[in-house]
């Protein structure tokens, strides 16, 4: 049990750190808190700091989910991989080491699927850039790709990823509740860069 908690605990960490805080501080001094949405995700520092630190910032997102879901692996644990890609989630949403304010749970959600179920992976990422392109809305993108791995999980059949991509769904569904506000409103903004 004593290494459960361990799991849980280094899990959290691995999610909270704050990714687009630290390469917006350290390469360009912006703290991208204070700009755009102030959200730390891929999608705000892409607007804010541009391709390269998006793209920078959203692979180390997704490694955070990838590293946490291996860690039972790494302890030789039962606890399923899948429980601890659950709390990377949560610490990318509510950080410890950035004022509990994080991002908005898609990228490091993908991580954890790149680690347990690759293929899907792959076509929950291939539904995200195709509503991108077609939308240019990375929100909506998000939020059809959440539903993608839904609909996958449940062909799977795989009853611990069913109950997972719901709970990660439903974290990604409610971090968007303000975009699809502004979806309606024809207020949230476009990509300029694809």
């Amino acid at each position: 049990m004593a290494v459960y908690g361990l799991i849980v605990i280094l899990a959290y960490l691995l999610g909270s750190i704050p990714s687009g805080l630290i390469v917006g501080k350290v390469f360009y001094g912006v703290d991208i808190r204070e700009h755009g949405s102030g959200n730390l995700g891929g999608t705000n520092t892409f607007r804010t700091l541009g391709v390269k630190a998006g793209l920078a910032v959203t692979i180390a997102d997704i490694l955070k989910g990838t590293l946490a879901a291996s860690l039972p692996h790494f302890f030789g644990s039962d606890f399923h991989e899948l429980a601890a890609g659950v709390f990377a989630v949560i610490g990318h949403m509510y950080p410890v080491f950035a004022g509990f304010r994080g991002g908005k749970a898609v990228a490091t959600s993908g991580g954890v699927l790149l680690y347990y179920a690759p293929i899907m992976f792959l076509i929950v990422l291939a539904a995200f850039f195709i509503s991108l392109f077609i939308t240019k809305y990375v929100s909506l993108s998000s939020i059809l790709a959440a539903v993608t791995a839904i609909i996958y999980s449940f062909i799977d059949g795989d009853i611990p990823l069913i109950i997972v991509v719901l709970i990660l769904s439903s974290f990604v569904f409610y971090r968007h509740r303000a975009n699809i506000k502004r979806i309606m409103n024809k207020t949230e903004p476009k990509v300029k860069w694809l």
